[in-house]
């Protein structure tokens, strides 16, 4: 997991380490590497729909499982939202439901039913719930702390 500064330009928000330079040296050439939260978030939702999948079908999984697929795409569905905010205050407010939505996407994991096999894979899904809602936590902070 790589670290994380946050820079406030005019009203946007910028995640500078969505693209972290590497330099070579020996070749003189700067490569650049993408850490994008956009790719991040779907490969979450796509990642959790094949976890409910692996699962059995009874109703209460049914149900949970329809829960977090919308809680978890909604954290996507808001970020990239959030990238096209027409205002500071459009921005914040939708970083804060991406929040929302990561920390109820945790508990949906919580509350789903999974077979013994696939606890690991319900666990690294939690982490990348928390891990996100912590990103999103910070990018709060930070736009807040730059407000007059």
């Amino acid at each position: 997991m790589g670290r994380y500064v946050f820079l406030l330009h005019d009203w946007v928000l910028l995640l500078i380490s969505t693209k972290s330079k590497i330099r070579n040296p020996k070749e003189g050439h700067v490569e650049e590497k993408k850490y994008d939260l956009e790719e991040r978030t779907l490969r979450f939702l796509k990642n959790t729909i094949t976890f409910i999948r692996k699962n059995p079908k009874d109703f209460v999984n049914v149900e949970l499982g329809r829960q977090l697929v919308r809680s978890v795409g909604s954290v996507g569905a808001n970020y990239r939202e959030a990238n096209d905010a027409i205002s500071k205050k459009d921005f914040l407010f939708r970083i804060k439901i991406c929040r929302k939505e990561a920390k109820e996407s945790q508990f949906w994991l919580l509350a789903f039913e999974c077979e013994e096999k696939l606890e690991d894979e319900r666990k690294l899904l939690l982490q990348e719930a928390s891990e996100l809602s912590r990103i999103y936590g910070s990018m709060v902070r930070n736009v807040e702390s730059k407000q007059p």
